[in-house]
């Protein structure tokens, strides 16, 4: 069955010859003979194949010989028409009377062609005989007779046909001509079908001209929408990128109909993996028009607007990847040691010495090094998580709003523009009569004229504003006066170096220690009231500057610092001109600027001054946009695979890694097929303590943010470069520190490899007592004294192991670590004499290594299919039928087996037939009428149970003698029922039993079908290979469970976050594979979720201009970036390695920032995921056991992920209620009359602690409620377990006190202590809606969850 879907696709492509078909000549069927294709001899004889060329020929000739008679005829007939036109008096006899119609087309076609000639040889011959003379004598000449003459010799049927006249010519046309008007004649309906088909071939030449008129205009309109994009020195563009963008359409267009979408969707484009092959302007025009022609206009528009918009992010990829290729080539000059890694402390310590260097406004360009995402959620005091805001993002805040309100920017005009100028090719055709094509495009350099007024008008307004600072500008002090030399001081800045002037640094850059004071005085300035502070503005005195010959190089830096204070909006706006006057006004003052560098790193800062968060639109000046663009784009993405090409980078040390070459040989192949079977090493896991590559270009990458000049990178750069030291000692750390993670990956293949050579039959484990009696044997048995104190310490590592005695590859390596540690000396050596007396223990044939092998490698495809299968069961239960049976065809003589899975659930059918029952959730195509879904209880017969009580395989070798089996299969007589049968246990990784595998031999008729031992071990292993599946499968849904709790919870605290998409990351298929990306959950603003039952998988070779997701996952660090103008923020969920497990994409539309309470509660629904993440995937380990706080956790069937979630949140509040007193309540209690709000929160936490104070004094009355504000209830809210079976939460009377309540007026409250007060109720209510749900719902099933699943014979055989 299998060998014909291949035998299929083999003949698809064979083209036989079809009877009566296309004949073929000689040369063709030589030719087809050259393909393969032979003719039947039957039908190509010799005799034949001349025939049919004689035939064809002559039929030819005629049909060529006929053409030319009748286009000689034709052109003879208009040669006549043009000597001869026709008689028009003929004409008369046309008439549109309808009555005598059938008489004059009878006259016209039977008569008059005969009658009238023979008239007119009638008067012919009158004349000629003159008969109408008078004077003659009348003759014998009778005209009836000589015209029944005529009309007898010219009788149609039987004359020869004359030259006709002209008059008859022309009569014969009014003849055709009536015939057509006659209605039921042949005539009428040949002539309506011609106008009919004339009608239709001028309506379809006019539709083909008008589509030819709008193709072309698209092509027009395409060919001008390829000049938005960066093209190399050729001209060209990546045929990769184009296809990239046309891959991401249909995201673009989800509100679009089904169809629509349906119809964009099922085009597939050809995948290319590189960017060298680039097609030119023409390339592209037809490229893109085959994928759009059938788009309707609508369609058509927005995919040039899409086109656009990617042809913009484009071009900030290039931009972006030069810094990034920039701070690549700082990574490797800063790694001195050439280790692959960099001190993140010190990294993020330069960052924040260099933010605080620079001035208030250019520090809104970048990102805050001390807050997420530049430092991690676990980084953040639980006091700044979940307080108010501190005072330095509340500085930030108003000195936004300072700016805002001064350039006459409103934060919401901010959150609600459009940031980014989408290039876009706007085409407009209606009706396709091809009316216009209209170009709108956005330019990064605005008009000077417009800017120019538009810093006249801002200056006007800043006059109104602030009397006396229009022309100049001067600086605002704390308290209202004057700027002093101090604060100009202060606000100097000038960090780094550029690259290019290393050799002046001391002449181009001076670094002061002074911190900026303008943050501070903008907060100062918010507190006593900005309108009594702008009324004391005065200009800055003459020594607030210096220029000696030192400071000429910073003499521009130190104007602008000195006006930070000022109107920030002057600063902003403020032109070359303007700088220029202001020099000459002060001249005396200031000296002569020289250094063009200097004037360029001016510019840089006037540019980084007027840029930030509120407008993302690059105004550059001229000549920075030179800088930047002057040099053509190379065609090639440097840093595009930066994680591929740096991935083994300081990764191996090859010291380490020589042993292995030579020391153990016998392990060579093993360790070469675990290295293969290695996922790839382009995914970096987080480190606190360092950065590899592609992690410190990222941190780097998010700190400049978006909108930052190219020179004010290079002084980062020069900054980070000039500063980054590191002792000698810290370098010799450094370097033992890579040694030791490099020999732990070594000494981690290298047990692996020694414990597949001791496994194998491929079970999965290996006997203690074996390794132990193998082990007492090591150097004579004089380390049996270490030996018992490392298996001592091994059964509290594995408290299991004690009762069923099974080492797993982790269990082992843990093993021989302890014991070497027990042994005097290196313990790398200690290891080394293991592995070698270990392996030398082991003696295995050729044939058993092979063996040993495939069956590995179909125990890997189990594991392959759960983490490719998007969180579904299906292809896991296809890998492991598919490995039994491949099994014991190539292994066990060929045997017909039946295989079947029952998990474990609790029996809430008939629970008098026992507590736990088996329930069969898949088995193989044959016995799924019999076994598929039936239930197994414990009075039934069987040795199912048995089996899972005794936790060991049970073998019936002859079933028909055993008496206690049950057969499924009622239809099979007695006599037949003859087989062996199998039960192995399914274990988790503590051994708990979830589940039984079972095999039976029931369909082969042979005799031998006893299963043997080997067969009985690798079924163990496959066996343990589904368990690790199936519980890894378990762990993504509790995790996407979380997630969807995480997102319930966030959704209505953050309506300015549009939609978040949550992906699986999963591993390529070796390790020269790269990773996907599944799609697996989006949801939107207003909490509606979408579960893909078909997720898309995301590869990164098809989503180039996407790449933000896969630098996301290859970093494992947050990412902010803008994508077809929209925001997005990328947040990697990590696994216990810290690699990423997962991403969420969160989209927050135009806004280029969430407000503050809403960022704030995103950092803690992030950190809350991350925590229950990590909680989930420690359940799946063999070493740990589950953490349990609430009691609902410690009941089995209420192991419910949504809980942890809550969990988390509940343990950080208690955390922070905890380091409260009763100080901490002082502000809230000197309220005489307080808040409605406040006093809710502080009577909703009463309640629930206490519900039977409900309307009592205790809690209505103020006075009285505020005295319970003390040391007991810290305590009280500590201790309390809203899951309790004892506490009885009554959500409907706390409802009433919060429901209504916003979220940020809790947070414009500014009361730390209220803050937590609401979090810490609002997750009591959250977890006792959960418990109570759970309680409600039947859960039967004692593992995570079982799926009905069918094996069809073609995926098994």
């Amino acid at each position: 069955m299998a060998a014909q879907p291949e035998a299929a696709a083999q003949t698809a492509d064979l083209k036989h010859p079809k009877l009566g078909g296309k004949n073929m000549t000689a040369t063709e069927m030589k030719r087809n003979q050259g393909n393969d294709e032979l003719p039947c001899l039957n039908n190509y004889a010799l005799w034949k194949e001349w025939f049919y060329e004689k035939v064809q020929q002559r039929c030819l000739s005629l049909q060529e010989t006929k053409v030319k008679m009748i286009r000689a005829q034709k052109a003879k007939e208009e040669k006549v028409k043009k000597r001869e036109p026709h008689d028009w008096l003929s004409q008369e006899w046309f008439s549109e009377e309808k009555e005598s119609l059938d008489t004059r087309i009878y006259l016209l076609d039977k008569l008059l062609p005969t009658l009238i000639p023979g008239m007119e040889k009638l008067l012919m011959e009158v004349e000629r005989k003159n008969v109408l003379a008078p004077d003659k004598e009348p003759t014998k000449f009778n005209p009836i007779c000589f015209l029944g003459e005529y009309l007898m010799r010219h009788n149609p049927q039987y004359s020869i046909s004359t030259k006709p006249s002209p008059y008859l010519r022309g009569m014969k046309m009014v003849t055709e001509e009536l015939k057509t008007e006659m209605p039921g004649t042949t005539s009428e309906r040949l002539a309506r079908m011609k106008v009919e088909a004339k009608n239709k071939r001028k309506d379809r030449e006019q539709v083909d001209n008008m589509k030819s008129q709008v193709k072309e205009m698209r092509k027009e309109a395409l060919a001008i929408q390829f000049k938005e994009w960066t093209v190399d020195v050729s001209g060209r563009i990546p045929v990769a990128l184009v296809q990239s963008a046309l891959r991401s359409f249909p995201d673009v267009i989800a509100s679009a109909p089904i169809d629509v979408r349906k119809a964009v969707c099922d085009r597939k484009l050809e995948i290319i993996e590189t960017l060298e092959k680039k097609v030119n302007i023409d390339e592209f025009t037809e490229y893109v028009h085959s994928y759009t022609e059938h788009f309707s206009n609508d369609m058509f528009q927005e995919i040039l607007k899409h086109l656009g918009q990617c042809a913009d992010d484009f071009q900030e990829a290039i931009r972006h990847d030069t810094w990034r290729q920039m701070f690549a080539d700082l990574f490797l000059d800063c790694d001195y040691g050439k280790v692959g890694l960099l001190d993140r402390r010190k990294i993020l310590a330069l960052l924040i010495d260099f933010y605080d260097r620079s001035p208030v406004i250019a520090k809104r360009g970048f990102c805050n090094p001390r807050q997420w995402p530049i430092i991690e959620l676990q980084e953040i005091e639980l006091v700044d998580l979940w307080g108010g805001l501190d005072e330095q993002e509340v500085c930030e805040e108003l000195s936004e709003k300072l700016v805002l309100s001064q350039t006459g920017i409103f934060e919401g005009e901010i959150l609600a523009s459009e940031p980014v100028a989408v290039k876009s090719t706007a085409f407009e055709a209606s009706d396709l009569d091809g009316d216009t094509i209209h170009r709108e495009k956005s330019s990064f350099h605005e008009d000077i004229k417009t800017e120019r007024q538009t810093e006249s008008a801002s200056a006007d307004r800043q006059e109104e504003a602030f009397p006396g600072s229009a022309s100049t500008g001067y600086s605002l002090s704390k308290d209202g006066k004057p700027g002093s030399e101090k604060q100009v001081e202060e606000e100097e800045f000038s960090p780094g170096r550029d690259p290019d002037t290393e050799t002046n640094r001391e002449e181009d850059y001076r670094i002061l220690d002074g911190e900026p004071g303008s943050e501070e005085q903008v907060c100062q300035k918010e507190d006593s009231g900005i309108a009594e502070a702008t009324n004391t503005i005065s200009g800055p005195t003459p020594e607030a500057i210096t220029t000696t010959s030192e400071d000429r190089a910073v003499a521009d830096m130190d104007i602008i610092a000195s006006k930070q204070d000022a109107p920030v909006a002057e600063v902003v706006k403020e032109t070359p001109a303007r700088k220029d006057s202001f020099s000459k006004q002060h001249g005396s003052q200031f000296g002569q600027q020289t250094s063009s560098e200097t004037r360029l790193q001016d510019k840089d800062l006037l540019q980084d001054q007027g840029k930030g968060p509120a407008h993302s639109d690059r105004q550059d000046s001229p000549a920075e946009t030179s800088e930047e663009f002057e040099v053509p784009w190379s065609g090639d993405l440097l840093t595009c695979d930066l994680s591929c090409r740096y991935s083994s980078y300081g990764a191996r040390i090859p010291e380490d890694w020589k042993r292995e070459n030579t020391r153990f040989p016998d392990l060579h192949a093993i360790m070469a097929e675990i290295q293969n079977r290695w996922a790839s090493r382009t995914r970096s896991a987080f480190d606190e303590s360092c950065l590899n590559l592609p992690q410190f270009v990222q941190l780097m990458e998010t700190f400049v943010g978006e909108d930052i000049s190219l020179p004010t990178v290079k002084r980062l750069i020069a900054f980070i470069k000039e500063e980054y030291k590191q002792t000698e000692e810290e370098k010799i750390e450094q370097l033992e520190k890579v040694h030791r993670i490099s020999r732990l990956a070594q000494r981690k293949l290298l047990l692996e490899a020694l414990f597949e050579k001791w496994d194998n039959n491929a079970s999965g484990f290996l006997d203690l007592e074996e390794v132990d009696a193998v082990l007492s044997t090591f150097k004579e048995g004089m380390e049996k004294e270490a030996l018992r104190k490392a298996k001592k310490h091994l059964c509290c590592h594995y408290p299991q192991l004690s009762r069923v005695g099974k080492l797993s590859p982790k269990a082992f390596q843990t093993f021989l670590e302890l014991l070497a540690s027990e042994f005097p000396g290196n313990e790398d050596e200690a290891i080394d004499n293991l592995v070698e007396f270990l392996t030398a223990s082991v003696e295995q044939s050729r044939m058993k290594c092979l063996q040993s092998l495939t069956r590995r490698r179909w125990l890997y495809n189990i594991q392959q299919a759960a983490e490719t299968s998007g969180a579904s069961m299906e292809p896991v239960y296809k890998a492991a039928f598919k490995a039994l049976t491949q099994d014991a065809e190539t292994h066990g003589d060929n045997k017909k087996i039946s295989a079947y899975i029952a998990l474990l659930e609790e029996n809430q059918l008939s629970p008098e037939r026992g507590q736990i029952l088996l329930h069969y959730v898949a088995c193989t195509a044959d016995d799924a009428p019999y076994v598929l879904n039936q239930i197994l209880y414990r009075d039934m017969k069987g040795v199912s149970f048995a089996a899972i009580e005794e936790g060991k395989p049970i073998h019936v070798p002859r079933v028909q003698l055993h008496g206690s089996i049950h057969f499924w299969n009622y239809d099979r007589p007695v006599e037949e029922r003859k087989g062996s049968l199998l039960v192995l246990p399914l274990h988790d990784a503590r051994w708990r039993a979830f589940g039984i595998l079972g095999l039976d031999t029931l369909r082969d008729q042979c005799e031998k079908t006893i299963f043997l031992a080997h067969e009985i071990s690798f079924y163990q292993g496959v066996s343990h290979a589904f368990s690790k599946a199936y519980h890894h499968i378990c762990t993504l849904e509790n995790v996407l469970q979380m997630t969807v709790t995480a997102l319930d919870w966030l959704y209505p605290r953050a309506p300015s976050i549009h939609t978040v998409i949550t992906y699986l990351v999963e591993p390529g298929k070796d390790k020269t594979w790269d990773y996907a990306l599944r799609k697996m959950l989006t949801t939107d603003n207003t909490g509606q979720k979408e579960i893909h039952s078909s997720p898309v998988l995301l590869l990164r070779k098809e989503n180039l201009l996407r790449d933000y997701l896969f630098k996301c996952t290859d970093s494992s660090q947050v990412i902010y970036t803008s994508v077809c103008g929209e925001y997005h923020i990328a947040v990697p969920l990590h696994d216990l390695s810290g690699q990423a497990l997962g991403i969420f994409d969160i989209s927050i539309g135009r806004h280029q920032k969430l407000p503050l309470h809403e960022h704030k509660d995103l950092q803690k629904m992030l950190k809350m995921a991350q925590a229950a993440c990590s909680e989930i995937l420690k359940m799946s380990l063999e070493e740990t056991e589950p953490t349990y706080v609430l009691e609902a956790e410690h009941m089995a069937n209420l192991r419910h992920a949504g809980i942890l979630f809550h969990r988390f949140m509940l343990q950080d509040l208690r955390e922070c209620v905890q380091k409260l007193d009763a100080e901490s309540f002082a502000e809230i209690k000197s309220y005489i009359e307080p808040p409605a709000l406040l006093h809710n929160i502080v009577k909703a936490v009463l309640l629930l602690l206490h519900p039977n104070w409900k309307g009592s004094e205790k809690t209505e009355n103020w006075s009285q409620c505020k005295l319970k504000l003390d040391d007991s209830l810290i305590q009280e809210i500590y201790c309390f377990d809203p899951t309790a079976a004892s506490v009885q939460v009554q959500a409907e009377l706390l409802l009433d006190c919060i429901t209504g309540v916003p979220r940020a007026a809790v947070w414009q409250q500014g009361s730390a202590p209220a803050e937590y007060l609401y979090h810490w109720v609002d997750t009591c209510l959250s977890l006792a809606e959960i418990t109570r749900s759970l309680h409600s719902k039947t859960t039967p099933s004692l593992a995570t969850f079982g799926t009905q699943f069918q094996c069809t014979s073609n995926e098994i055989s």
